[in-house]
């Protein structure tokens, strides 16, 4: 589909996802071209660009013509300096040792399920950022896909009865939900307690600007729906979250260099990929993300911050 700005925005996937070609990022957006992007992230969830030039500054100008792109307190080793609004992943150097643990024995303590790697971007925060864009600088030949889901789309996807019930209900999202402590010291667990970030948002958030209902749920920050038992509450996660990352609500992108996607972080949960850990390729990304409002439920009222300052406070 061609859009009256010029640019193609093909749909990847039936309800997530499209690929966007006739633009070059690095180069000067006009106000059409910039609209019609917002509008296909709006739409789709998330866009992908392929074979783009972007270097740290231009990425920073890019996500300055949508939103006010955030300084993070603190970033990977691998990030650039003088940029500091880019932050770089490179999977091997940012894993590897970190808490004194192997790979392997850094996910297995983290993860307690097997949907636990689905997260949106700062999801403990109060204030989530709005969207993300992440680029590639340097991918394996094969393997390191990411995957992303629509939450507006597994809302619509429950039963009528179930919105009703999930338009009332509030959930603790928090930093290092369900990590399995290691024996003796153990220098995450002391991270987590130097940084403790917890905050209370609406199971179902409308999105502040199509007015969709989200089924603001993921298996890596929450941890109590509030109001139900221990019980009860591991059986609807579970419910909830299986329906937030349902197959039919997906796409899936295989990175090449110069790839870019562009995510609504409000309407999105995103899987990081988890079958590269035993190659010996490098994975490098950049990643700017925007400032984002807090989330808003059914009934009007705002998430709240149990612990921990906002994402965006004072910069």
């Amino acid at each position: 589909m061609t859009t009256d700005a010029g640019i193609d925005v093909r749909p990847a996937s039936g309800h997530t996802g499209a690929e966007i070609t006739g633009v070059d990022l690095a180069g000067p957006l006009d106000d059409a071209v910039v609209a019609a992007i917002r509008a296909a992230v709006l739409r789709w969830k998330v866009v992908f660009f392929r074979e783009q030039r972007l270097d740290h500054t231009a990425h920073v100008a890019l996500a300055r013509r949508f939103g006010e792109p955030i300084t993070p307190r603190s970033r990977g080793k691998a990030s650039p300096e003088g940029f500091p609004q880019v932050e770089t992943t490179a999977d091997r150097l940012e894993l590897a040792g970190r808490y004194g643990m192997d790979r392997d024995e850094w996910l297995e303590r983290r993860r307690h399920t097997l949907l636990r790697g689905w997260h949106c971007d700062h999801g403990a925060r109060v204030d989530p950022p709005a969207a993300t864009i992440l680029r590639a600088e340097t991918v394996p030949p094969y393997g390191g896909d990411t995957t992303w889901s629509n939450l507006a789309a597994a809302y619509e996807g429950l039963s009528e009865p179930v919105k009703r019930f999930a338009n009332g209900l509030r959930a603790e999202h928090r930093l290092g939900v369900g990590y399995q402590t290691r024996p003796g010291p153990d220098s995450y667990i002391q991270h987590l307690q130097d940084h403790q970030v917890a905050s209370v948002h609406p199971l179902v958030r409308v999105h502040p600007e199509t007015g969709e209902r989200l089924l603001f749920v993921n298996g890596y920050y929450v941890e109590q729906i509030l109001g139900v038992s221990r019980a009860e509450n591991s059986r609807l996660l579970e419910m909830f979250v299986e329906q937030a990352t349902r197959p039919e609500y997906t796409v899936r992108f295989r990175w090449e260099p110069g790839s870019v996607a562009f995510w609504d972080n409000r309407a999105t949960v995103h899987l990081a990929p988890g079958d590269t850990g035993h190659l010996d390729f490098p994975r490098v990304m950049h990643r700017v993300m925007l400032a984002g409002d807090i989330p808003v439920g059914v009934d009007g009222r705002p998430s709240e911050a149990i612990t921990g300052s906002p994402l965006h406070a004072d910069q």
